[in-house]
């Protein structure tokens, strides 16, 4: 080997417990675990949608509350944690437009978090776009089929952000 034709870096692979374990015989195949993770989610389903209202129902009410000036100081950080969690679990239980909206959200209030201006129009505005994503119409949409909602959400973002 010429020094042109060395590589730069040895490669080497590690053999980790997970992955001796992962190789060994018995236990179920891998077919039967996707399908046992999916009916896992499906029964976890059941009762996610009351759980969505629920929080969107506290984030309502919260964003409701800073509008009037009747806000917790700790509103934001509440409001925030709600919104994260929709954006976390939303796209796993098919709401993609929900995640989208709630991720927007998050990005606008951790901008105010920062010390962007707090401008509740911006909030109420992702809020009400929420609160349209669980319509039966928009319940199971993807945000490339609404492209003037997303890009709207992306403007206000930005604008507040700069």
């Amino acid at each position: 080997m010429t020094k042109e034709t060395e590589p730069d870096a040895r490669v080497f692979f590690v053999d980790t417990r997970f992955q001796r374990l992962a190789r060994r015989g018995g236990g179920i195949s891998r077919d039967q675990a996707i399908s046992q993770a999916q009916a896992g989610i499906e029964e976890a389903g059941g009762g996610f949608e009351e759980w969505v209202d629920a929080e969107l129902n506290e984030l309502v009410d919260l964003v409701k509350s800073a509008s009037t000036g009747r806000a917790a100081p700790d509103w934001l950080e509440a409001a925030n944690f709600r919104s994260r969690q929709l954006r976390d679990v939303g796209t796993t239980m098919g709401f993609e437009l929900l995640s989208f909206v709630a991720d927007s959200l998050c990005d606008l209030l951790d901008s105010i978090a920062d010390g962007a201006e707090c401008n509740m129009e911006s909030v109420v505005c992702h809020v009400d776009a929420l609160v349209l994503s669980r319509q039966e119409r928009y319940r199971h949409m993807r945000p490339d089929q609404v492209p003037d909602l997303t890009k709207g959400l992306r403007r206000v973002v930005k604008h507040v952000s700069t």
